[in-house]
């Protein structure tokens, strides 16, 4: 056996368990953790401007291909609490992810020594495991238990917190000897899947609701196959976007309060059956139960027991990873098909097509400011199939997520449940280290973006290049909007005047400035017209410069995007579409 210190057996570890990719900012109390990385030299590390920032790169990190993990690394202290809020996008989404940070030694734990804190009782509750590993042997066991858990159940991050004497301590560590944990996933049975296939072909208008879990078990080819031999319609959720193709004859269109597409839920009002996998049922997707259940029955698989029933009871219940749950339905629906027992959905396919041509928001609006349905025309246009998606909350989200398209699985990135403004920007750079090939589009309003605008410079200096578009209202629009009930827009404007900047015209910070001087490219564009000219010149700056590209679009300052509280009374504040000239990029339209 060797004699090392804990940190290089820590690394080492790393190594073997396939979590090579790093986001941080080093420290005193974790200087050691940093210089076994160095001597070792198969983690790469990336250098954030902040510690959240760090924690949402390796967030987007672990979301852009199948089996990632990012690390985050900082101290116990500022850093470990500035990790908290990616530690909770992380955890909502069930994104694993490993925290890593230096504390101050054993000893002092009790004293208040300097930026000592107890980050293990902090992260635990936004963890399904964090620790302060406080002997030396006990370092190896930890790190192998955290990679288990990641990856078993329901995916989620971890905190592993190291006393600097711990560090430094050296321990008997074999890496050969070293062997990850079996990653332990329940499987549905046959007899299961076989009552969920019964009550399936029992309805007559049957819908796959398609969650985020499909996409964590890489298994949307198996959806897609179900869905073919059943002839069945699929509704994504907003984490599930991407699991069917957009263009796919049975992609039905999304369903919720919000990000939702006006056939997604007229299709969804007239089902009659539901089948979720890996989904929980989110109230912006539901709105109110009453409406959301009435007259249909469900069926609900997903990889936690406890999540089953949570929000609503299903008809049935299943606890199994979507991707095992997928491979059992269609070895059953195929032994169905062969028999001749499948119902014909077709008519039910060709009423959900209708819909899907025809109930369309318009985004053909030639208005000076710019009205930001525009924006989401321009770009479907500008970027195609394999463009991967980025973005958070707000209303460029929301609006976003009605009018452009996804391709593809981990083509939309997205912190669906947490939604923490300034998300955007340092995730987008994660995805881009973990898809270096990848045409990668950031999507913020201009707080979301000035949220962690320095991260900006970590993409200048690591050459991480993708193309953000900002579109700037210079307003918390989707605060704006929800204040309308109450008769206010208290606290919500942006704009001022810039004696440093008069061309921002009252639309207060001047993006153009700030990106150019944290090392990147930017463009302003006003017209909608000169739109697609901007995009392409982002491309051709992003492919000569390698770093990200900033497009800012100024919208008119106010817009309220369709939205309410009921999945059958969604307010729409702008003009339908009544001609395909109206909505010339929707997926299907008539003429």
């Amino acid at each position: 056996m060797a004699k090392m210190r804990t940190v290089d057996a820590a690394v080492a570890i790393l190594e073997k368990e396939g979590a090579t990719e790093a986001f941080g900012l080093p420290g005193a109390a974790i200087n050691p953790f940093y210089s076994a990385m160095r001597a070792h030299g198969g983690i790469r590390h990336t250098l954030a401007r902040h510690v959240e920032g760090a924690s949402h790169m390796a967030d987007g990190y672990s979301r852009a291909a199948d089996g990632n993990i990012g690390i985050c690394i900082g101290t116990s202290g500022p850093a470990g609490t500035d990790m908290i809020t990616g530690l909770y996008a992380a955890q909502a989404d069930s994104i694993p992810m490993l925290c890593i940070t230096g504390q101050a030694p054993v000893a002092k734990l009790h004293k208040e020594d300097f930026q000592a804190v107890d980050i293990e009782s902090i992260a635990k509750p936004l963890t399904k495991f964090a620790m302060t590993i406080l002997e030396p042997g006990q370092v190896p066991g930890a790190f192998q238990k955290a990679f288990q858990l990641m990856r078993s159940g329901r995916p989620g991050p971890v905190l592993l917190d190291l006393p600097i004497d711990v560090q430094m301590a050296e321990i008997e560590f074999d890496i050969d000897a070293y062997e990850p944990l079996p990653v332990e996933k329940p499987k549905a049975s046959r007899k299961q899947l076989e009552k969920a296939l019964d009550l399936l072909t029992a309805a007559k208008h049957p819908l796959i609701v398609a969650g985020g879990g499909i996409i964590n078990a890489g298994a949307s080819a198996q959806l897609v196959e179900l869905a073919e031999i059943l002839n069945v319609p699929v509704i994504p959720t907003l984490m599930g976007w991407g699991t069917i193709p957009d263009d796919h004859q049975l992609m039905a269109g999304m369903v919720g309060l919000q990000t939702s597409h006006r056939y997604g839920n007229e299709t969804f009002l007239q089902s009659d059956f539901v089948i979720g996998i890996g989904n929980r049922w989110a109230n912006r997707h539901t709105g109110g139960l009453d409406t959301y259940t009435a007259g249909r029955k469900f069926v609900h698989i997903d990889i936690e027991p406890t999540q089953i029933g949570r929000v609503f009871s299903p008809d049935l219940g299943i606890a199994s990873d979507a991707g095992a749950a997928l491979t059992g339905l269609i070895e059953l629906a195929r032994e169905r098909q062969a028999a001749k027992t499948l119902p014909d959905y077709s008519g039910w396919v060709a009423e959900c097509q209708e819909r899907k041509g025809s109930l369309h928001r318009k985004t053909n609006f030639d208005n000076v400011p710019i009205k930001p349905q525009r924006v989401y025309q321009e770009m479907n246009k500008a970027f195609g199939r394999d463009t991967t998606y980025v973005s958070t909350i707000g209303l460029s989200q929301i609006a976003g997520a009605q009018m452009l398209h996804v391709f593809g699985a981990r083509k939309w990135i997205n912190a669906g449940q947490a939604g923490p403004l300034g998300w955007t920007a340092p995730a987008a750079l994660g995805v881009v280290r973990g898809t270096p090939d990848a045409t990668v589009v950031a999507l913020s309003g201009d707080y979301d973006f000035q949220f962690m605008i320095e991260e900006l410079a970590v993409g200048a200096q690591f050459n991480l290049p993708y193309i953000h578009v900002v579109v700037n209202n210079s307003y918390l629009g989707l605060i704006r909007q929800s204040q309308r009930g109450f008769n206010m827009e208290q606290n919500v404007s942006l704009a001022f005047e810039n004696i440093n900047s008069p061309e921002t015209n009252g639309y207060g910070v001047d993006h153009i400035k700030v990106a150019e001087g944290l090392g990147c490219k930017a463009i302003r564009v006003e017209d909608p017209n000169d739109l697609p000219a901007a995009f392409d010149k982002a491309k051709a700056l992003m492919g000569e410069f390698k770093v990200p590209v900033v497009v800012e679009v100024i919208l008119e300052k106010i817009t309220n995007i369709s939205m309410g509280v009921e999945i059958n009374g969604v307010n729409e504040f702008e003009d339908l579409a009544e001609t395909a000239a109206d909505a010339p990029t929707a997926i299907l339209t008539k003429a």
